[in-house]
């Protein structure tokens, strides 16, 4: 039986870390459009924010990584997908949403010291990070009408903000084995 295992969620979640755990365990492929992102910022000498408003006004980069997702989900099986809204260019996946407080999400962002998300303050991480989602929100909601906290879309929500990383992959690789 084939899978494909979408996975999103709010910033300092954990999904890429899940992500990747996760396909490891299963033997599957891991995709990651963090990843991708982090790369089109770093090659135009952007950091994360500056992308997302720059998104917000040249939707060409969101399409590029929407065709991405699109053209693994049509032809590829037995991947991990992480995503914000990689769940709906993934219609036939099993689509998880890993949340986590605010607060906690920041701490954990600033925590790990990106190298395109060096923030000086954990104040600062908070403030740039919700700027973020609001960007994300809005370009979401105007291109495709999509609402991607609405958690009725996805198969399971998770509440990471108490949990160790090996703790939820173990709850998703038991959910996808079922």
């Amino acid at each position: 039986m084939y899978m494909k295992v979408t996975i999103s969620g709010k910033p300092g979640s954990g999904k890429s870390t899940v992500a990747k755990l996760v396909a490891e365990q299963l033997g599957y492929t891991h995709h990651s459009m963090g990843d991708l992102q982090r790369q089109i910022a770093k090659e135009r000498g952007l950091t994360m924010l500056e992308l997302a408003a720059l998104e917000e006004k040249d939707p060409s980069i969101d399409k590029e990584i929407d065709e991405k997702q699109k053209y693994i989900g049509q032809t590829e099986d037995n991947f991990v997908m992480d995503g914000r809204i990689s769940y709906h260019f993934v219609p036939d996946s099993i689509k998880i949403f890993l949340d986590i407080d605010d607060e906690v999400g920041a701490e954990r962002i600033f925590k790990e010291k990106r190298a395109d998300e060096k923030f000086s303050t954990l104040e600062k991480a908070k403030r740039e990070i919700a700027q973020r989602v609001e960007s994300e929100k809005k370009r979401y909601k105007e291109f495709y009408g999509l609402d991607h906290y609405d958690l009725k879309q996805y198969d399971k929500v998770i509440d990471t903000t108490n949990m160790t990383v090996e703790q939820v992959v173990e709850k998703i690789v038991s959910m996808v084995k079922e």
